[in-house]
Order: C-alpha cells, then structure tokens, then sequence
C-alpha cells in the first residue's frame, strides 16, 4: 500500500522514527501513531544530552570561596553514564510499547549535541524514514511564545512528513 505526501511516499515497508521521552504525550503519541499509519517498522529514539554532567551549571566541585576550585571528574562521568542508561532504558520501554501496539520497533538512544529537534531531523535523514513522529506537549498563552517546541523545530526541519500528536 502506497500513499503519497507531497514528494514523499510511505509504504508498509518504510521505517518511522518516533521521538520518545517517556512522558505520558509520547507514549500517547506512539499509541495514536500505531492506529493511524498501521503496522510498520519503527525506530524509537531517547535522545539525551551527553556531557550535561559537565556543564558549569551542573559541576561536582568542591572548594571555598576564592580557594582553588576542584572538579570531581569520576561523578561527573557517574552521572553522565546514569543518564545514558536512564535514556536507554526509556527507548527500550518506548519500543516495547511500539510493538505492543503493532509496530515492528527497536529503541535506540543517542546522544544529543545541539537540540533535540535538530538530532530527530537528522536520524530522519540518516535513516531515510518515511516521516518522524513526535508527541506536543499543550503550552498556553505566554509560555508557547516564549519556549522552544520540539514538534515546530521537526516540522520545519525535516525532509519528510512529520506526524504531530497532541497530548491526550
């Protein structure tokens, strides 16, 4: 079965990349997507932000005001290798609830170096899959002007469609 969207076709065969956080918006978004384009293949992707143990903000130090200033470099790469499990483990759970619902889906967790938006796109076009699927968290008011969406980032982005499911 074949169905075109503008430049691109999606086939039974083609892979989808969904986006997956483990919030309750991407496990209905996974859920949303299995009812709307079927049983296929399917890549869920945990992205997270490798180093983030390191960012000034969130350095182990130690030292007093105006003393030489410490880095405690083995919690740092701690916690840096817990949030890489912690992001493995959310795409393995994402998958699971993928195949749960019909899909044919491995999880893969990747490490982010620029945004989230930015390294879903890019897996998109590494990958060729046939569109991304992401979850939108509701923003109202002021803080939708005011924060970055992930979901906008993609649609603006990508080669390829992007399904947008909002939260139950």
């Amino acid at each position: 079965m074949r169905q075109a969207y503008g430049e691109h076709t999606m086939n039974s065969e083609a892979r989808i990349l969904i986006g997956f956080d483990g919030t309750p918006t991407a496990e209905h978004a996974i859920r949303e997507a299995a009812r709307l384009l079927g049983a296929r293949r399917a890549l869920v992707v945990t992205v997270w932000e490798a180093g983030q143990a390191f960012s000034p903000l969130n350095l182990p130090i130690s030292g007093l005001e105006g003393a030489p200033v410490t880095v405690d470099v083995r919690t740092g790469l701690e916690v840096d290798q817990a949030a890489y499990e912690t992001a493995r483990q959310l795409a393995r759970a994402g998958a699971r609830l993928a195949v749960e619902h019909g899909f044919d889906a491995t999880g893969h967790a990747v490490a982010d170096d620029v945004t989230v938006a930015d390294t879903l796109v890019r897996l998109a076009a590494e990958t060729g899959a046939a569109a991304v699927v992401v979850g939108a968290h509701r923003h109202g008011g002021l803080s939708k002007l005011l924060l970055g969406s992930t979901s906008s980032a993609v649609i603006e982005r990508a080669g390829c469609p992007v399904v947008v499911i909002r939260g139950e």
